[in-house]
């Protein structure tokens, strides 16, 4: 029997023309914009998750989330999958605030940094920006590199 999934969840607000990523300060993806979140706690649902995790992040509370994308994450010589749920969001409230954790900047559509995020941002974001649902896997060799990846655009997840 093999080692359950590891649950995280990633959060991204939106404005019109706008994406809020945060830089990461310390852990794992330091030094890379990425959305909000992390892991989900036991005894909280995925979607709590998600909202406790931007709250902690970023100092905006989320009213209303919906969900539009799972990732698999495997990293060769790790045994368990990194499941990603992926969110977003345009109805929140507070100003993002800089945190322990992550720095928050909002970015023009147009001008993701994807040089400074992790390497499989530019494949999926397509679908997240576009409104579409999605489901991908990704395996990396350590975090630069990927091996192999699959993804592909649903109706429900």
């Amino acid at each position: 029997m093999g080692v359950p999934n590891k649950l995280l969840t990633l959060v991204f607000a939106r404005q019109p023309g706008k994406l809020l990523l945060g830089m990461k300060k310390r852990g794992f993806g330091e030094g890379r914009w990425n959305g909000f979140g992390g892991k989900v706690e036991k005894g909280e649902t995925i979607e709590q998750g998600a909202r406790r995790e931007m709250l902690e992040e970023s100092c905006v509370t989320v009213n209303t989330i919906e969900e539009v994308g799972r990732i698999d994450f495997e990293f060769v010589g790790e045994e368990q999958i990194l499941e990603v749920h992926v969110f977003q969001t345009d109805d929140f409230k507070g100003q993002p605030q800089e945190t322990e954790e992550m720095q928050p900047k909002w970015f023009d559509i147009d001008d993701i940094p994807y040089s400074k995020m992790w390497p499989d941002d530019i494949f999926w974001f397509p679908y997240l920006l576009g409104n579409k649902k999605f489901t991908a896997y990704f395996k990396f060799e350590g975090m630069d590199k990927i091996l192999e990846q699959t993804i592909e655009e649903v109706k429900t997840l």
